[in-house]
């Protein structure tokens, strides 16, 4: 894979709904109610129930994966959370490459890594390194 600094990798999309929050906590047991109830979300000073930070998250690993395919390997992720993905809001994670280099038979990448929603809003900024074969 020829990779410079400034490429972008494809994004990666989901639509954020109590359907997909759901799903998340029934496999992480992350039933906590700010994140399936309104009246919840708005007591913690949010429009709304929101999205766990934690699927961010997931999500960026995902738009890693999807880009370095299945002979890569991610090395380290990490994000701030700043704004919560609220339903029916649709949350894009994106990446863009900072530095490349050769290590040991491998290529790491770094990138600039984060969430947002469809009108621009950063949800989740971050780092990740990501490690390609020669």
């Amino acid at each position: 894979m020829d990779v410079a600094v400034g490429d972008e990798i494809p994004t990666y999309e989901r639509m954020s709904s109590f359907q997909h929050w759901n799903r998340y906590a029934a496999v992480n047991h992350e039933f906590v109610d700010i994140h399936m109830d309104d009246r919840a979300g708005k007591a913690a000073g949010y429009s709304g129930a929101f999205g766990m930070g934690h699927l961010q998250w997931a999500y960026l690993h995902c738009v890693l994966h999807e880009w370095m395919g299945e002979d890569g390997r991610i090395v380290s992720v990490k994000t701030q959370f700043r704004s919560p993905n609220l339903n029916d809001l649709r949350t894009i994670a994106h990446g863009r490459v900072t530095g490349v280099r050769d290590v040991g038979g491998e290529t790491l990448v770094d990138l600039e890594v984060w969430t947002e929603t469809e009108e621009g809003t950063v949800m989740a900024p971050g780092t990740a390194t990501v490690a390609l074969p020669h």
